[in-house]
């Protein structure tokens, strides 16, 4: 099969994607660090949480929303309950599986960070575009998650049917 390279648009495209996902992760990190002492990741995790019914996840659930695999959502949930802010226990479905809930402490900390989070969010990603532009941005994301994610493991992601509307904002 032959390669078909980039033109000189598309490969322009394609570098600007590539800048932003090289430099967001990076802000995220840093303002979540800064003012709440846990990663992006770990704040991620801490939202799923919140937007669950009783604020509790089967841990196979939890990896498919954040993405994750189990050994790296295994070690980030442990880091958390070392903090108090999150607890395992046994999934009661099913023994063999562990049931990852969001705690007391947990909701405070994912609710205190969420403000301050949503505007680095906002200065970052939201404001610089128009409505048309976030539009065509959740259309653009919509079309390459069908093809990153054909079996739909993150559309709690982006299907807000399927959010609590009074979890804090991812």
């Amino acid at each position: 099969m032959e390669t078909r390279w980039l033109n000189a648009d598309e490969r322009a495209t394609w570098l600007r994607l590539v800048a932003v996902l090289e430099l967001l992760p990076g802000v995220l990190d840093s303002q979540l660090r800064r003012d709440a002492g846990i990663t992006h990741f770990e704040y991620f995790v801490l939202a799923m949480l919140s937007e669950a019914t009783d604020h509790t996840l089967r841990m196979t659930s939890l990896a498919q929303r954040t993405s994750a695999t189990l050994p790296r959502l295994s070690h980030v949930v442990r880091r958390l309950e070392e903090k108090g802010l999150v607890e395992r226990n046994p999934c009661p479905e099913d023994g063999r599986a562990s049931n990852a809930r969001l705690t007391t402490a947990g909701w405070d900390e994912v609710a205190a960070a969420a403000p301050e989070h949503v505007r680095t969010v906002r200065r970052n990603v939201l404001d610089p575009l128009t409505p048309a532009q976030l539009t065509q941005l959740r259309r653009i994301g919509e079309a390459l998650l069908t093809q990153l994610d054909p079996e739909g493991r993150m559309t709690g992601l982006y299907n807000p049917a399927d959010t609590a509307g009074d979890a804090p904002s991812r």
